[in-house]
């Protein structure tokens, strides 16, 4: 088996024992190339052979990972979370091991899921590379716009720090976000309502394992359209609490939280607020449109998936 391994040295805390993963797969008698992101090595020229392997390992965070779901999104090429960043929620999500021994038998051998991403489309601000054109990005968990945005720009420079705690260290920095009103177009149908946040969610379990909303399917072309219409952080602690409960008992909802589900999303803030997508803060704020990708990226999943799987091709690209 042919492993295409995409490698961001600028994600996460140390080697997240991608030496390790390696040598297992050089052991399991797989032929590896390995190629890291660089100023000289961007995605793209990263990717360009991607399709000439049997499987492609993104190990970076879920921003890393999004870039290369999107890349490679129709394309039927195998995808492996391997969670080499802060969070990993994909990873997480997926039921992915965190041991690289089993990470590499499950790079090798895991079953194949087709799952949804989603798109985002947004103007980017004045201080931007891009400006003037709209932009499109992928993701994966998901994106959002206000109080996330704000953590996730909170947390850039304490991930390395204190990794997963630096999202808490930033939310108490920011306890009383801008509370805005929303517009939302949720498949043609108009949705007036406010709050401190839009979350659009494809996986729906966040930092510390919380299940944002009771359950949610990957693989049915719709987004969880989350409003968080508390006006303060220490408002979202009985939706915080029902999520970590979930599962172990029953919990009546999300209190605080307005739930809706859709395949094409508009969003329009007053004030507007700044974006984020699978962890980047983006040089924008709303509005924006999405929309979701039905089954757009094959996953590499554990034995275990509770994910409808494919069939792999059995000739070796």
């Amino acid at each position: 088996m042919r492993l295409l391994v995409i490698a961001n040295p600028r994600a996460g805390i140390g080697d997240a024992g991608l030496p390790e993963f390696l040598d297992r797969l050089g052991r399991s008698g797989a032929e590896v190339t390995l190629r890291y992101l660089t100023e000289d090595r961007p995605l793209p020229n990263a990717l360009e052979d991607a399709e000439t392997f049997d499987r492609v390992v993104a190990a970076g965070g879920d921003g890393t990972l999004s870039s290369v779901a999107h890349a490679l999104r129709g394309s039927g090429t195998p995808i492996l979370a391997y969670p080499a960043g802060t969070a990993n929620l994909v990873s997480m999500n997926l039921g992915l091991p965190t041991d690289p021994k089993r990470l590499a038998a499950t790079a090798v051998e895991g079953p194949l899921a087709d799952v949804d991403m989603g798109e985002v489309t947004f103007a980017p601000g004045v201080t931007g590379p891009h400006e003037g054109a709209a932009r499109t990005l992928g993701f994966v968990m998901g994106a959002g716009a206000g109080f996330d945005a704000k953590l996730m720009e909170g947390a850039k420079s304490l991930k390395g720090h204190v990794g997963p705690a630096a999202y808490v260290v930033a939310a108490l920095q920011n306890l009383n976000p801008t509370f805005a009103r929303f517009t939302l177009s949720l498949d043609g149908r108009r949705v007036e309502t406010d709050g401190i946040a839009v979350l659009l969610a494809n996986f729906t379990r966040i930092q510390f394992d919380i299940a944002l909303t009771p359950a949610a399917d990957v693989q049915d072309g719709l987004m969880d359209v989350v409003v968080l219409r508390q006006r303060s952080a220490v408002e979202l602690l009985p939706a915080l609490w029902a999520g970590l409960l979930d599962g172990l008992t029953d919990t009546p909802g999300r209190p605080g939280l307005e739930v809706h589900a859709a395949s094409a999303v508009e969003l329009i803030a007053d004030p507007p607020l700044p974006l984020q997508a699978d962890g980047e803060v983006l040089d924008a704020h709303t509005p924006l449109r999405a929309r979701m990708l039905p089954g757009a990226v094959r996953f590499v999943v554990p034995s275990d998936t509770k994910l409808r799987t494919v069939s792999e091709p059995t000739a070796s690209r």
